[in-house]
């Protein structure tokens, strides 16, 4: 049974796995143990059968949020769990009255990259150079939620 939930401490060592193993620049654990103490942050984490498969972190400012991380075990991937995963962050963020969802992603990144636009994220800006392990340009997307 797949179920998302807000994270917890207990959490934290199977999300710093799952953020090690896919991407060049992890964020530390202790990023994400900040992160649940700060109530303008959701981190929620995906669970089968009561493991953590993947985990997602949004940012929230006013009536807009940032998706800032968003993953999946890296063997689970391709099954739909990262959209199950964005659309619970879409509901939430909805549920809260938040206007516009903003992300970034790595402009090689065509599986990510075709997700959000199936959700109606649409590209707004790009950041040169913004991701170093390897270097490579971000592309801003923009979804609004009203």
């Amino acid at each position: 049974m797949i179920v998302v939930r807000p994270a917890a401490a207990a959490d934290l060592d199977a999300i710093e796995r799952i953020e090690r193993a896919s991407f060049g620049d992890p964020w530390s654990l202790k990023s994400f143990a900040e992160s649940l103490a700060r109530d303008f942050v959701r981190t929620n984490v995906l669970l089968e059968d009561g493991v953590v498969i993947g985990y997602s972190v949004v940012w929230v400012s006013g009536e807009e949020c940032e998706l800032a991380n968003l993953a999946v075990e890296p063997a689970r991937r391709g099954q739909g769990l990262g959209a199950h995963l964005l659309d619970a962050a879409l509901r939430q963020a909805h549920d809260e009255g938040l206007l516009v969802m903003f992300l970034e992603v790595r402009d090689s990144n065509v599986g990510a990259r075709h997700l959000y636009a199936r959700r109606g994220f649409h590209e707004v800006g790009r950041r040169p150079r913004y991701y170093q392990h390897p270097e490579e340009d971000a592309l801003i997307l923009r979804r609004d939620l009203g």
